[in-house]
């Protein structure tokens, strides 16, 4: 087994480390203390092609693997997790599904857009009482005279309320299956449609400086080629997304965690008492090794899966291994890395308490902890008959 990554991969990281480094790392604070999502890094990423990183070039995108795309998520969440957010969820959450399950017509309108960082795109499937029952949609499109009519809502929707926003994937419940269950469609519906609503959620714990939002749709018009693939193909097509959304999340988990780590390290190193810095008590040090050992465990887990995606071959359990495993090394590597630095940990003017706050998230967003159980123990077989 060759764990090398190649000199393109090295290369895109140690570029996305550079600019993290360089153009994120300095406004992180700043950006999180006002909730302030920020346009020009918007713009700077797209620049640098962090968006539409695994599309083919023909619609704008970079064309490359998708071990290299979650390279990118990782080293922009070891410095922010709201940037890397934002770049997670617009490539697999807003870009995906389009590339995917699109037409021509519509990756040809607007991908390229999306691509270049220009537009930012949503992924319209929570709403308030349909999280980790997707199935219990209640937003509805009903067709009428050759247009979807849409009427519902959506919550906590990454990147859909921007002043680039250019409008979102949503499902909706468009009738009812021969078994009377929902038929559940996905629509693409733009920004600026008469009734369509975008709200920014305010006052959040977690990634203060990505864009989340509500969405409402009043009797919200859009033509009938605006629909994603065929009618009843929308519940497979998230879940599809969300498999592919979850290897993200799970970089964030790796990213964030690895921050952490370096950060509850050079803390420890530099922090001294009794005359020798707290780095080489036995106690602080078998933190330190623990979170080592688990961020290497955590990285081998997670780019199998995603070598097992570029390879075409079954990966749905693997992403929901990754995602959960990657969430709570995460929790446990901040965990640590507050304890070392002790009451100034807590404090907002030192980094880490950042981290332990954005980590939260992870074990929530694009399936609980509890829900990637539940796909876990269903691919090993628990529920066999």
């Amino acid at each position: 087994m060759d764990f090398n990554l190649t000199s393109e991969q090295e290369l895109l990281r140690n570029s996305v480390r550079e600019f993290a480094e360089g153009e994120i790392a300095p406004k992180v604070e700043e950006l999180d203390r006002r909730e302030e999502f920020s346009y020009d890094l918007t713009k700077k990423m797209g620049e640098m092609g962090f968006f539409g990183i695994t599309v083919d070039p023909k619609y704008g995108g970079q064309g490359m693997d998708h071990l290299s795309y979650i390279i990118l998520v990782e080293e922009l969440a070891r410095i922010d997790g709201s940037q890397a957010a934002t770049v997670a969820a617009e490539n697999s959450l807003g870009i995906g599904p389009i590339y995917k399950f699109g037409n021509e017509k519509q990756k040809k309108k607007y991908l390229p857009d999306l691509c270049s960082g220009k537009k930012l795109w949503g992924f319209g499937l929570t709403e308030p009482e349909a999280g980790s029952d997707a199935a219990a949609t209640k937003t509805t499109a009903e067709f009428k005279n050759g247009k979807w009519v849409i009427n519902g809502s959506k919550i906590f929707i990454t990147n859909g309320a921007t002043e680039i926003t250019a409008g979102a994937t949503v499902q909706a419940a468009t009738g009812k299956r021969s078994d009377g269950r929902k038929e559940l469609s996905c629509i693409l519906v733009e920004a600026g449609v008469k009734g369509f609503t975008k709200r920014a959620m305010k006052n959040k714990m977690v990634w203060r400086s990505s864009n989340t939002a509500e969405l409402y749709f009043d009797n919200v018009e859009v033509p009938e080629d605006h629909i994603l693939g065929n009618r009843d193909e929308g519940f497979h097509q998230m879940l599809d997304t969300l498999d592919s959304g979850r290897l993200s999340i799970a970089a964030m988990g790796l990213g964030g965690a690895q921050g952490a780590f370096e950060l509850g390290m050079k803390y420890a190193k530099e922090r001294k008492q009794f005359g020798k810095p707290i780095s080489t008590y036995q106690a602080n040090a078998f933190k330190l090794a623990d979170c080592a050992t688990e961020i290497e465990a955590a990285r081998i887990l997670l780019y199998k899966a995603c070598w097992l995606k570029d390879q075409d071959k079954p990966y749905s359990k693997e992403a929901a291994m990754a995602k959960l495993y990657c969430s709570e090394v995460m929790y446990r590597v901040v965990n640590h890395a507050v304890q070392l630095h002790g009451g100034y940990g807590l404090m907002q003017e030192y980094k880490i308490e950042r981290f332990y706050r954005d980590q939260k998230l992870l074990e929530i967003g694009e399936g609980t902890s509890e829900i990637q159980r539940i796909v876990i123990s269903r691919a090993i077989g628990c529920y066999d008959v």
